[in-house]
């Protein structure tokens, strides 16, 4: 325990509150348990440590991470009830899917100290969807996903600017003052901006790399039952639609192209989908995600193309894919008839500078998204400033 101890008061100390993400003041902090989730690497246990410096005292306070030697000989109902005796109250388990039967201990400790709060995160998004049936009602669950290109230029570059609404965005109300040319910022931005982790680019681009590999090779091939051969297969998977123009699937080629077989590759594909590896729109008839027919297969974030296309990176598919990937936050993105994207009643035709307005001539509430452009007129929207939505 003393350990314990010890190496949470040293992440403490080295915790950053200048700079806190847009899920901290979604999340229900007083719960008596809730989850937090996400892709590997978009900062869960930053968050946390962060709420604990703010607003908690470390003298009943501990955080601790479920890959710790500690848990080699003990389980996380012992360190419940060694922290309950002493006078413990608030409970921070980073990584909780490291650790097995997570979720039948949690339960069991939510139904045997209630006067101790438990809060854990889990990358593997997976893992902890598939546990919460054991945890029923008792823990409610809040998902993060990365950087919006607004957190990012207040992360890195010190520029604030508030978060907009999908009305004021299209009603151009949404910009940045203190920026003259907002286009070189976005550039970077979806090439390295996504992730908090962001240094300069070998550095960046190898711990992405990492990120993906665990999560293709260790992540999804352990959830799923798989070897880590097929994990391997599916990264080939990933590079397919890093390369291409958005990705209409065709389950053979797919098939054919992975050495998966069909019979699996849908499911397989919503494995990716859950780890933050790729991000699938689905048409008009479901909505929800999860629901209605694929249309497309984009990878999660540009971030993402960028590292996996390499020099075969397709500008078009960076442009669909920010705008799906931002968007997706506070809306139900799905395909449309006429254009690229539909959110409710609005239809959104996405291009560079010289997009035109003929696909959309006769849509009503339509728009044009355009990249390489400053400032917006009429129903023609910057793609940038769709960055400003979270």
């Amino acid at each position: 325990m003393e350990r314990l101890w010890a190496n949470f008061n040293r992440l403490l100390k080295q915790t950053r509150t200048d700079f806190v993400r847009y899920k901290y003041d979604e999340i229900k902090w007083t719960n008596r348990m809730l989850g937090l989730v996400g892709p590997r690497g978009v900062g869960k246990t930053t968050l946390f440590l962060q709420y604990i410096k703010q607003n908690l005292s470390p003298r009943d306070t501990l955080y601790v991470s479920a890959d710790n030697l500690y848990f080699a000989d003990h389980t996380l109902i012992d360190l419940a009830d060694d922290f309950c005796k002493q006078a413990g109250k608030h409970l921070f388990i980073d990584e909780i899917h490291k650790y097995a039967n997570w979720s039948v201990e949690l339960k069991q400790m939510y139904d045997s100290y209630p006067d101790l709060q438990v809060a854990f995160t889990g990358s593997s998004v997976l893992d902890i969807y598939k546990g919460l049936a054991d945890l029923s009602r008792r823990a409610p669950v809040y998902e993060m996903q990365g950087l919006s290109f607004r957190e990012y230029l207040r992360l890195f570059h010190g520029i604030n600017a508030p978060a907009f609404t999908l009305e004021e965005i299209l009603d151009q109300r949404a910009g940045l003052p203190e920026v003259d040319h907002p286009l070189p910022l976005f550039a970077d931005y979806l090439r390295r901006g996504y992730y908090p982790f962001s240094q300069p680019d070998a550095d960046f681009y190898t711990e992405l790399q990492q990120v993906v590999n665990q999560t293709m090779e260790v992540d999804i091939p352990q959830y799923a039952g798989m070897n880590v051969s097929t994990g391997r297969k599916l990264k080939q998977l990933l590079a397919v639609v890093a390369r291409s123009v958005p990705f209409k699937p065709v389950l053979q080629k797919l098939a054919d192209l992975t050495g998966v077989s069909r019979n699996y590759l849908t499911d397989y594909l919503f494995y990716m989908e859950r780890a933050g590896m790729i991000s699938q729109l689905r048409d008009d008839t479901g909505g929800v995600r999860s629901l209605g027919k694929v249309e497309k297969i984009y990878l999660d974030n540009p971030n993402l193309i960028y590292v996996l296309g390499q020099e075969n990176t397709n500008v078009g598919n960076v442009r669909e894919t920010f705008f799906m990937n931002q968007m997706r936050v506070r809306h139900d993105v799905i395909s449309s008839r006429q254009a690229d994207f539909r959110i409710g009643d609005y239809t959104f035709e996405i291009g560079g500078r010289g997009k035109g307005q003929q696909q959309i001539r006769n849509v009503e509430r339509s728009f044009v998204v355009k990249d390489d452009i400053e400032s917006g007129y009429g129903n023609v929207i910057p793609l940038w400033a769709f960055g400003l939505n979270y």
